[in-house]
């Protein structure tokens, strides 16, 4: 298998140079020069297959040769070491928790696969070079990515986050590890973190003396592992005999375009439907056709408080830059703080279930979706993240009855150490340090 970058001025790699790499020397996101649809005895037999096994021939043919069979098997073991729980919260509405998980985060299943890839290619090199892991976050990236990667031999991580616009336990969680794990708390958004991520890759001056690749979903090894959500999903409503449909919550567009990527390879997926808060450029995009950034917004949803998804550009590829054949397979909604807010009560009241903000934005998309179009099928909202990340933002009487989970219970009274930094020069400095 060879990646090619989108931006089509640079050279073909391997999924190795790929995963290290993180982005191609022409700024472009890495994508997959052939894709193969899974045969259809797979389908057939899916429901016999444990879940590790279903990811191993979901993920093989794009690691192509790169990883023998046996210690990607290992690997995928690894990685799959809790499951994605359907919980039916009305007829045929099911939310998929995403968030049982080391770090209580969807992003753990990326970070733990990208880890282990990268821990293998390590192993196999001939001296110990180190690889400096670069990731900017907006919430739950960091904590994933500081857990995947902690004391991986060889592998440094430096995180980026937005000052004051990640939650306490966030914080706490890619903050408090130490080790060979640093966090820089930059003075802006998302968006600013991830350009100075960005622009370390095109600095030359790092040639030479620190190789540099991304963790964030730009990189293929986080980007798509995420497919397993699907599979896993589908298997277990197989036997139902109906059409799915799947909200997703979405920031960096990472994880619906893994979904997206699944459909592409075989599984049978209705309609996707992107839920976002006021930071609704692609929802705006599918109405108007005008892909207009801006400025991004503050919100209490803040994984999602992205005005610039890196990811995009692979689902315009996926749908062959046709924006006919992207709305025939996409839905957009955003929704503002006051209406998740009203949405987490509601799904409290009614159905006694407790969901994070981007959940709840998830529910009403997928309700909103249910209403204009008329589906009569079933839908998977995804629960990105555990409430007890939310608790500041997450009305007061509920976020009273979430009980605090044991890895909580453990960071909270360790300390944050992270340094404060205002520009890419002093990201420079700290790296060449």
């Amino acid at each position: 298998m060879k990646y090619f970058s989108l931006h089509k001025n640079a050279p073909k790699v391997s999924f190795r140079e790929a995963v290290v790499r993180g982005l191609a020397p022409d700024r472009g996101l890495y994508y997959p020069e052939t894709i193969q649809p899974l045969p259809e005895e797979f389908f057939q037999q899916l429901s016999e297959l444990s879940n590790a096994e279903i990811a191993f021939q979901v993920i093989e043919q794009f690691v192509a040769g790169e990883i023998p069979k046996d210690e990607l098997r290992q690997i995928v073991d690894e990685v799959l070491s809790f499951d994605f729980p359907l919980v039916e919260i009305e007829p045929d509405t099911y939310s998929m928790e995403l968030f049982h998980g080391p770090t209580l985060a969807f992003k753990d299943v990326g970070a733990r696969f990208m880890a282990r890839c990268l821990g293998y290619f390590n192993s196999q090199k001939a001296t110990s070079e180190k690889v400096t892991v670069l990731v900017a976050t907006s919430g739950d990236t960091g904590g994933a990515v500081a857990n995947g990667f902690y004391e991986v031999d060889g592998v440094e991580v430096v995180i980026l986050y937005p000052s004051g616009k990640v939650s306490e336990i966030q914080e706490k969680q890619l903050t408090t590890l130490g080790k060979n794990i640093r966090a820089l708390e930059v003075e802006g958004n998302f968006d600013d973190c991830q350009a100075m991520v960005k622009k370390a890759f095109l600095d030359s001056d790092f040639e030479g003396k620190v190789n540099l690749t991304s963790a964030n979903s730009i990189n293929v090894a986080r980007w798509l592992p995420q497919m397993f959500y699907y599979f896993s999903a589908y298997k277990k409503l197989q036997s139902k005999g109906k059409p799915i449909v799947y909200s997703v919550p979405s920031g960096n567009f990472g994880n619906i375009c893994a979904g997206m990527m699944a459909q592409k390879i075989g599984l049978p997926v209705h309609h996707f439907i992107t839920a976002t808060n006021a930071n609704d450029v692609v929802p705006n995009y599918l109405r108007t056709g005008t892909f207009d950034t801006r400025e991004t917004v503050p919100t209490i949803s803040n994984a999602m408080d992205v005005a610039a998804p890196s990811n995009f550009i692979r689902i315009e590829e996926l749908h062959d830059h046709s924006l006919d054949k992207l709305r025939s397979n996409l839905s957009g909604y955003s929704y503002s703080d006051e209406e998740t807010r009203a949405t987490m009560k509601y799904l409290y009241y009614k159905f006694g279930y407790i969901a994070d903000p981007h959940g709840a934005i998830g529910y009403s998309a997928l309700k909103a979706y249910t209403r204009d179009s008329g589906f009569d099928g079933l839908g998977i909202f995804l629960e990105t993240a555990h409430p007890v990340k939310f608790l500041d933002v997450i009305p007061k009487e509920i976020s009273e009855k979430i009980d605090l989970p044991k890895s909580i219970k453990e960071i909270l009274p360790k300390k944050k150490v992270a340094q404060k930094i205002t520009s890419y020069a002093e990201l420079k400095q700290n790296l060449l340090r």
